[in-house]
């Protein structure tokens, strides 16, 4: 069991971050950490991420059960997609949903991030889906997130924002980042006219097969793509959308964690420096 005091903390240090980077405004997005098999600790609803204290921070169980909500602070009415994550993803130990300003805007406009223009993205996420709309604090959110789970460790939420989740908090904190950067990047490129300078299919094979190599946790569309005739989902602009045409039967299933080799854990700036030695031996492009 981790130290719950310490969980509070690290959930206001990221709750400072997204604030300070711009990634949420006024009291939007919710952060959550699970500290036993069946209880998470989350952020309280209506308050701003960059001024939480230890003491505002709630508790919940895996059933949507509130067990702690101190100084009159209740669980953010959005942990019903938190916990759904959770149920779903046996390998994830922390939930970051924010409103990142390009993501979202990607998200308000239905287009997934597919386009491999990022050696980075490419390895650390692949693509990354548009979950259909739902009405904040319904259930329709959760069933919107959740046939993607067992296949991508982030996403969109069409006219809402983004939601990432990791194996512990600082993962799940550093995917909502690179969801941001990879959503501003792409519209640069588009805002310049170079919508169409990718890398090629055979590289994003090698970068796939890089990730596959090192053991990387957590999903990645290259452990499996429902995109039938394709090579990968980056050579599939409409994979969001055409999922929802595959058998839900084949979705249903919770998905059991990604065997990871007890050596092949690497942090971000091991996975930066591999994809820019790889980038250089295949010409630097």
């Amino acid at each position: 069991m981790q130290n719950e005091y310490q969980v509070k903390e690290q959930i206001c240090e990221i709750g400072r971050r997204i604030d300070a980077r711009g990634l949420v405004a006024a009291n939007d997005g919710n952060i959550s950490v699970k500290v036993n098999d069946n209880e998470i600790l989350c952020t309280p609803t209506g308050v701003l991420k960059g001024t939480m204290t230890p003491d505002m921070i709630c508790k919940m169980d895996l059933d949507g059960h509130t067990l702690e909500a101190p100084n009159g602070y209740k669980p953010s009415s959005e942990m019903k997609m938190h916990i759904r994550v959770y149920q779903r993803r046996a390998d994830v130990g922390a939930v970051v949903h924010a409103h990142p300003p390009y993501a979202t805007t990607f998200a308000v406009v239905g287009q997934p991030l597919t386009q491999p223009v990022l050696a980075e993205a490419v390895v650390s996420m692949g693509c990354v889906p548009v979950a259909d709309y739902g009405t904040p604090s319904t259930e329709e959110i959760p069933d919107a997130v959740e046939k993607y789970l067992p296949y991508f460790d982030a996403m969109l939420l069409e006219y809402h924002g983004a939601l990432a989740y990791g194996k512990d908090l600082m993962t799940a904190y550093m995917k909502m980042e690179s969801v941001e950067f990879y959503a501003r990047t792409l519209y640069q490129i588009k805002t310049l006219g170079c919508d169409g300078r990718e890398i090629s299919p055979e590289k994003v094979e090698m970068l796939y097969a890089l990730r596959g190599k090192m053991g990387l946790p957590g999903k990645h569309p290259a452990n499996l793509c429902l995109n039938q005739g394709k090579a990968n989902c980056h050579s599939c602009g409409q994979f969001a959308r055409e999922l929802a045409s595959f058998g839900e039967a084949a979705l249903q299933a919770p998905a059991s964690p990604a065997p990871v080799p007890a050596a092949g854990r690497l942090d971000a700036d091991a996975i930066a420096a591999i994809t820019r030695q790889l980038m250089a031996e295949l010409g630097g492009k």
